[in-house]
């Protein structure tokens, strides 16, 4: 594909994010995101009604009244998109691959991200850090964080989540917000992902085509594996064959939610098969409920 042509495919994206960012985001993310913190800005007298802990005693040791800190709310955020890039974003059985998907869902966040006056960076991984983009603002840089996020080669097929959360930790210093993007089809992170969260705020975004979950009566299929080449023959006639299938899914799908829980990592699941702005808009909106 052509400069030309991925201008304009980045274009189209941009028109369709900036549209659902408008119409569904608006004010959703604000309020989920806004002042996360404060940041002292100096001191004043103290007046009744304040409360003790924000005294500063040296300050009023040395003047010899009560004095007491001023804090603003700090209105700047760093959001960071870790992006799944291995070989298993390359499924997809209705209207999109998951990893279009994934990169819709990172345009979508970074379009939300820059409306707010943030920064924005993207960490493109398999099991390897394949690319990192620092944080930044501007409209120039959300575009080209979306044609990195949407045309990357990878040097890898496989995936390591948890060399991206140790990635993460050890060049994002500064609490942010961190949306995991991935369809989680591996292990070993828990540890990383634990540490993560409790150093910033993290949300999982999980990629899902619902082929993943369930298959019909289709016959003989030979199965490859998109991050290691191996491949099966598999008769999916047999009813017990597909319900093993199910099965087996069913319990890896429980198993991640077991683990978001448990760490306290907010998910949202996505379809490459359905509309993602409303699950988006869901979870922008239960979290805000949550969090007054």
């Amino acid at each position: 594909m052509d400069t030309r042509e991925i201008l304009k495919r980045v274009r189209r994206i941009e028109i369709r994010t900036n549209r659902l960012v408008n119409q569904s985001l608006a004010g959703q993310y604000h309020s989920v995101f806004k002042g996360r913190g404060m940041e002292f800005s100096g001191v004043r007298e103290y007046i009744l009604g304040d409360e003790i802990r924000t005294i500063d005693w040296n300050v009023t040791s040395r003047m010899g009244h009560l004095h007491v800190k001023k804090y603003v709310e700090e209105r700047e955020l760093t959001v960071v998109l870790l992006l799944d890039g291995s070989g298993s974003g390359e499924f997809g059985s209705r209207w999109r691959f998951k990893r279009e998907l994934a990169a819709e869902v990172c345009a979508l966040l970074a379009f939300s991200a820059i409306q707010n006056n943030d920064r924005v960076g993207l960490v493109l991984f398999t099991d390897q850090i394949e690319k990192y983009v620092p944080p930044r603002k501007g409209k120039n840089h959300v575009l080209r964080v979306i044609r990195e996020a949407l045309y990357f080669q990878p040097r890898s097929r496989g995936t390591d989540i948890r060399v991206a959360l140790e990635h993460l930790i050890r060049t994002v210093t500064k609490r942010s917000v961190i949306f995991l993007i991935s369809d989680f089809l591996a292990d070993g992170f828990e540890k990383a992902l634990g540490i993560a969260n409790r150093k910033h705020d993290l949300i999982a975004v999980q990629i899902h085509d619902r082929r993943e979950a369930e298959i019909p009566n289709i016959g003989w299929m030979n199965l490859e594996d998109s991050e290691t080449g191996e491949t099966m023959l598999v008769d999916f006639s047999k009813r017990r064959v597909r319900q093993a299938f199910v099965r087996r899914a069913a319990e890896l799908e429980e198993s991640r939610r077991r683990l978001f829980r448990s760490l306290n990592v907010d998910l949202i699941p996505l379809r490459t098969d359905q509309p993602y702005d409303l699950p988006l808009v869901s979870f922008f909106q239960k979290r805000a409920r949550r969090l007054r």
